[in-house]
């Protein structure tokens, strides 16, 4: 569910932002949150941003579409159940055929930034298996959904 709630000024400039349950099964044996489900909460929120900028309907229309290219992580503090959690992401770099998308995810019961990552996202004619440049509705979508303008390379 994408929701737009600001509930640290932390995220103010993160246009898709998930409201996220910690589930108990999601920690492991050293008793916080697994590594790989910061990975999942941000691939959340970038598939949210992906619906809302329609490329998906795009992908299965035109078969030109996402795909995940690079993503990093960097953990601040580990996130136990129970806890509430923020997924957000926004957009930072913008080029012909990518775009370079910034993740946080705020924890409700810290009050604070538990993670925040990079992923890049290339832009791929499935149809020729080879890359292509962003179509433009969603290129419009990301300059004119993004409360601070990313870097633009052309």
């Amino acid at each position: 569910m994408t929701v737009e709630i600001y509930k640290s000024n932390q995220l103010q400039n993160f246009p898709v932002q998930l409201e996220i349950p910690v589930a108990w099964g999601e920690m492991d044996s050293f008793a916080h949150v697994n590594n790989l489900v910061y990975l999942r909460w941000f691939e959340s929120a970038r598939m949210a941003y992906m619906e809302r900028s329609q490329a998906l309907r795009i992908m299965q229309r035109d078969g030109i579409g996402p795909i995940l290219r690079d993503s990093s992580i960097r953990y601040r503090i580990p996130l136990t159940w129970p806890d509430q959690i923020i997924s957000a992401t926004r957009v930072t770099r913008l080029e012909k055929d990518r775009f370079t998308m910034e993740h946080k995810i705020y924890s409700q019961s810290h009050g604070a930034i538990a993670a925040e990552g990079e992923a890049v996202i290339v832009c791929v004619d499935y149809q020729q298996n080879c890359k292509t440049a962003i179509p433009a509705s969603v290129r419009d979508f990301i300059l004119n959904h993004e409360p601070q303008t990313p870097i633009i390379i052309e």
